[in-house]
């Protein structure tokens, strides 16, 4: 009966759905598919594009007795996803136990997950005949008068995509189109692979550079994993641009992860300076259509490198040959929400079913990477040699009880700041708290505007009007005109933003720029560009931000740091926090004598004598880290234990509460003891956007054993959970809230 079976395929449907389905192709559908090519198909009431996983060998028995449905289409002519990328999506499914479907349809732009073509067209830029009075018509905007005349080094023809990442904008061809000083055309994208050329020099390696380049160089046609352990202003890059070179010289392409869109821009202008290449941009703050064509760039082959934020670990990479990941342990490389991956540890599986190495780099090596490198599963280079002649800073330490205040600041640091900017040198003020304040209170009766909906101050902004945001759910209100308990208009901002921090250092230092860099300050395209070029001139001038600045930004001219709170991360209750902590301080503090001015820390603290700040004034980040690692064994925690958060929400408290104890009373039979289970417990922001929030916490010494009871356990309680309650599960998480 063999030859009345059906031709069938399996594919991978985004629905929240573990399983694949089968479907009915024809004779001429079954020979002209091939797997990774997308096909839409029939789901329940729509349409809906997956992905070809298998084609069902024609002598295989149907394992149901239902009728099979056939496919809609076939949308590809060739396969989008090669067989390493499949096999690591697949991985990645199984591992983070989230729905094959739906993890695979993360590693597309949109319009490919919406079934759209994938042969586009791309906008080039064409001068028209130069006008006699050109001089007159540009003479207004710099701006302009940069995009002309690039266009004119490079022939009159330019692709936009080139255009945007040397900076030029949309908005500003589009003025230069109103003119009739160029024309817009569409033309087919060409994915043909472009030689590569250096376009500047290398630098000089010292030696402990040299040395790490000795232990890399001779091993790039295999897999292995390096930690890259440098201090900040080591010249981490330069060792990266280095190895760059080496892998693009074999025509192979490399995959660049940097944690935030902020470091993209000077990350690329690095690259493009030295190497004469196609570069892939991926990341989300582009429009669909440029990501589209940065995905294509990256899978066809053609982008020699391919810059991105977290998601660009899934992007097809046909003749990838080296993965960096920059500042590896930022809390941005994991995902938070839905399929919860983390950046790196993908990262290191890549490389191994790519056999290229991988680089993890940073300055405060997350304890995790530690761990790896102590039992050898990482090779762990260190770096403790500024580049050129800039030497660390020095850091103080402030006591903020009896220190007297102005502004929130210290009379000692504004000395300081006030003699730094008269020697024509800048500062940087760290604040990790945005707004203006972060409590908005009675003067007469103590009543605080708190969210309604969290467990939460509402936190008071003046920009761009005045109103309370809850940073938790997002919940904006209009200010009250008076106190709603005791009707009194005694309300008064409590703490400070780095809002109300501007306001006071423009009032004591007026005839200085104050440049504020925080998620409200750029949120408009090209804001962050903006700022950075004022920074990078020799002026002297105050910047104030928030955890922006602190992901390796080179400010060569500034020599004092200020550090205004980090108290609230001493106090937090999960474990993980005074690892985050002792980062944020060392990476803050990098930015400062980063040129040839020698440079200077002061930290503002409520607590000056606590252990953390203290290790890191007399010793440093490593030291801190093998305490760390002590403690952590000693106490039983992760990276010495393998964890998975189970989280849930509801909008009755008792309810999920209830529900999490039942499936953890039904864990601990079938694990039999090799899982320990902490919880269920509330989580430490219990109440947030409307809802109560438990998590527990499993931890076992033996990964595979967690692995296999928990994966099991999980699909029992995904198919028993009420609909009123919502679950998600969090292998390895990063955070406990």
């Amino acid at each position: 009966m063999n030859h009345l079976l059906p031709y069938r395929i399996r594919v991978a449907v985004p629905v929240p759905i573990h399983d694949c389905f089968d479907y009915e192709v024809s004779a001429q559908q079954y020979a002209d598919l091939k797997i990774g090519m997308r096909v839409s198909v029939p789901f329940g009431r729509q349409i809906c594009v997956a992905i070809v996983i298998e084609k069902i060998a024609l002598d295989t028995e149907l394992s149901t007795q239902f009728k099979l449905k056939k496919i809609t289409d076939i949308l590809d002519q060739k396969p989008l996803l090669d067989q390493h990328i499949l096999k690591l999506l697949i991985w990645s499914a199984q591992y983070y136990m989230y729905p094959l479907g739906e993890v695979i349809q993360s590693a597309f732009p949109a319009k490919l997950r919406q079934g759209h073509r994938y042969d586009v067209v791309t906008p080039e830029w064409q001068l028209n005949p130069t006008p006699h009075d050109l001089d007159q018509q540009l003479k207004r905007s710099s701006k302009q008068k940069v995009a002309y005349e690039y266009l004119q080094t490079h022939q009159g023809h330019v692709l936009e995509n080139q255009l945007n990442q040397q900076g030029i904008s949309t908005a500003t061809l589009k003025t230069l189109e109103k003119k009739q000083l160029i024309t817009k055309q569409d033309v087919p994208i060409d994915f043909s692979r472009h030689p590569v050329n250096l376009a500047e020099n290398e630098l000089i390696a010292n030696t402990e550079q040299q040395h790490v380049l000795n232990q890399i160089l001779p091993l790039l046609t295999q897999y292995h994993g390096y930690l890259l352990d440098g201090i900040t202003g080591s010249g981490k890059t330069e060792i990266y641009l280095q190895i760059m070179w080496q892998i693009l010289k074999q025509n192979k392409q490399v995959l660049v992860l940097v944690p935030e869109i902020g470091l993209t821009p000077q990350t690329i202008a690095r690259f493009s300076a030295r190497f004469d290449c196609p570069i892939a941009l991926l990341h989300s703050g582009l429009n669909e259509t440029k990501r589209l064509q940065a995905w294509q760039q990256a899978q066809t082959g053609q982008a020699g490198i391919i810059l991105g934020t977290r998601s660009a670990i899934y992007v097809p990479i046909p003749d990838l040959g080296l993965i960096i990941l920059d500042e590896e342990h930022d809390l941005s490389f994991k995902q938070q929400e839905g399929f919860r991956y983390h950046a790196r540890d993908v990262a290191l599986y890549r490389g191994y079913l790519a056999q290229c190495p991988v680089i993890l780099g940073s300055a405060t090596p997350s304890i995790d990477s530690f761990a790896l490198a102590k039992h050898g599963k990482l090779t762990h280079l260190i770096l403790n040699q500024r580049a050129g002649h800039a030497s660390l800073p020095k850091m103080h330490i402030l006591d903020l009880k009896i220190a007297p205040k102005q502004h929130g600041l210290s009379v000692m640091l504004i000395e300081k700041i006030k003699a730094t900017l008269q020697k024509n040198q800048q500062v940087l003020v760290f604040l990790n708290r945005r707004g203006y304040a972060p409590v908005l209170m009675c003067e007469s009766c103590a009543w605080q505007a708190n969210c309604p909906q969290c467990d939460a101050h509402f936190t008071l902004h003046t920009q761009p009007y005045t109103h309370l945001h809850c940073h938790h759910c997002g919940l904006i209100q209009t200010l009250p005109k008076h106190c709603p308990a005791c009707q009194h208009t005694t309300l008064k901002p409590i703490g400070l933003g780095t809002v109300k921090i501007e306001e006071g250092l423009k009032e004591l230092f007026p005839t200085y720029d104050v440049l504020r860099v925080d998620k409200d300050s750029t949120r408009h395209v090209g804001s962050l560009e903006k700022i950075y070029a004022q920074i990078h001139t020799e002026k002297p001038l105050i910047l104030l931000g928030t955890q922006m600045l602190a992901k390796g930004h080179h400010f060569p001219h500034v020599s004092l740091v200020a550090i205004l709170d980090v108290d609230a991360g001493l106090l937090s209750v999960d474990f993980r926090a005074p690892e985050r902590t002792a980062q944020l301080i060392t990476q803050v503090s990098g930015r400062a004598g980063r040129g040839n001015v020698h440079g200077e820390v002061i930290l503002q603290t409520l607590r000056p004598d606590h252990p953390i700040l203290h290790t890191l004034l007399e010793h440093d980040y490593r030291t801190f880290a093998q305490q760390t690692l002590k403690e952590r064994e000693s106490a039983c925690l992760p990276p010495y234990r393998y964890s998975v958060l189970i989280r849930s929400d509801a909008k009755n408290e008792k309810d999920h509460l209830a529900f999490l104890t039942q499936c953890a009373e039904t864990l601990t039979t079938s694990a039999q003891q090799s899982i320990d289970i902490w919880g269920p417990i509330p989580a430490p922001m219990q109440r947030k956007a409307g809802k109560y929030h438990a998590h527990m916490l499993l931890l076992s010494e033996n990964r595979a054993q967690l692995h296999y009871y928990v994966s099991h356990w999980w699909q029992q309680v995904r198919a028993i959970t009420p609909s009123h309650i919502r679950l998600s599960i969090d292998i390895d998480p990063q955070e406990l809230g």
